[in-house]
């Protein structure tokens, strides 16, 4: 499924009539009805399964009550979105406490991801994250484990330092309070490759994965066959280019987005969902999954391209907007002022 083949120019007649070809395409996607199940996929070679579609942490605790997020919580795992993702600094702790909450009674049907968020700080402040993570997810040990935003140039230098968190992430995984191991990242193609010419033996790796990505700057043509290759799970994120501000401008559709991430060799796409009707929207749009063709995905980035040069609707590759206070602090840079 590699896309290297795929972006080879054809003549403009041909290259026209496969574009509106494959766009009718995409818009026929096939309907599945309410409570079909929803498929899982091997998580590289860890032995492991995981629902198709995870539910992003962050997006959870911007609900307004932990009442609000345990319905959110249990009716996805109910209906089979079981990948759950947070991370240590979200909402300054909420989205994991919401998260717990949400878990309760169901834990064992859920596979239970979070990040380490030590910015290049040692391995014991790892390791107490850790157990502050354990405390608020009511649990005694996560499925994954990650190291969170990959975003600085020293960033992968600092991961592999004595003492740092790729030390904290082998010793938990000894100690069995997590299962498996990774790294995520949104900014630049560059440091998941350096994460990974390391040498350490992540099980994970996630990334943005988006028609936008596709050509710019893209994490899809240079990290993903890399992890691929090496039997990694791959997990994708920012479906929806991060904010959804390209569907907000009726550039694309939700249901585009998450088919084009669905169609890559991913093992999940983590989904920003905040409220019932977004969760219905995409538990809908992944029980109806085909996957796209060649054609298609080369139609759809044809279709964004124009966007997707400079960056547009991916201002995490561009701007420093996503990164977290502790990194931005750790490298002076202003803390984000609320918009």
């Amino acid at each position: 499924m590699l896309e290297h083949t795929r972006r080879q120019l054809i003549g403009i007649a041909s290259a026209g009539a496969a574009i509106l070809a494959a766009e009718h395409a995409i818009h026929a996607a096939p309907t599945a009805p309410p409570g079909a199940p929803l498929s899982t996929r091997p998580l590289g070679k860890t032995g492991a399964s995981v629902s198709i579609l995870g539910l992003g942490g962050y997006h959870l605790g911007t609900l307004s009550s932990e009442s609000d997020a345990v319905s959110l919580v249990q009716k996805a795992i109910d209906n089979g979105l079981t990948f759950m993702d947070s991370a240590w600094e979200y909402h300054d702790g909420k989205s994991e406490m919401f998260l717990g909450a949400g878990l309760k009674g169901r834990r064992d049907k859920a596979f239970l991801m979070t990040k380490v968020c030590t910015h290049g700080r040692d391995k014991k402040t790892a390791i107490e994250q850790l157990d502050t993570s354990l405390r608020r997810l009511k649990t005694d040990h996560l499925d994954l484990w990650q190291v969170h935003e990959v975003a600085w140039d020293d960033d992968p230098k600092n991961h592999y330092k004595k003492d740092g968190v790729l030390e904290a992430l082998t010793a938990a995984k000894k100690a069995g309070k997590v299962r498996f191991v990774g790294f995520t990242g949104h900014k630049k193609p560059e440091l998941h490759l350096e994460m990974l010419k390391g040498g350490f033996a992540f099980d994970t790796v996630q990334m943005p994965l988006n028609p936008f990505d596709g050509s710019h700057n893209s994490f899809e043509q240079r990290v993903l066959p890399e992890v691929t290759k090496r039997g990694m799970g791959a997990l994708g994120m920012k479906s929806l280019s991060g904010d959804g501000g390209a569907v907000k401008a009726g550039i694309v559709t939700p249901a585009e987005c998450i088919r084009y991430a669905l169609s890559l060799p991913v093992s999940a796409v983590i989904s920003g969902i905040d409220s019932l009707e977004v969760l219905e929207q995409n538990l809908a749009i992944a029980r109806a999954f085909v996957p796209m063709s060649p054609d298609e995905m080369k139609a759809l980035r044809e279709k964004v391209r124009a966007h997707a040069d400079k960056g547009t609707y991916e201002p995490y590759k561009e701007t420093r907007k996503h990164e977290g206070p502790i990194g931005r602090a750790q490298h002076g840079v202003e803390p984000e002022k609320p918009s």
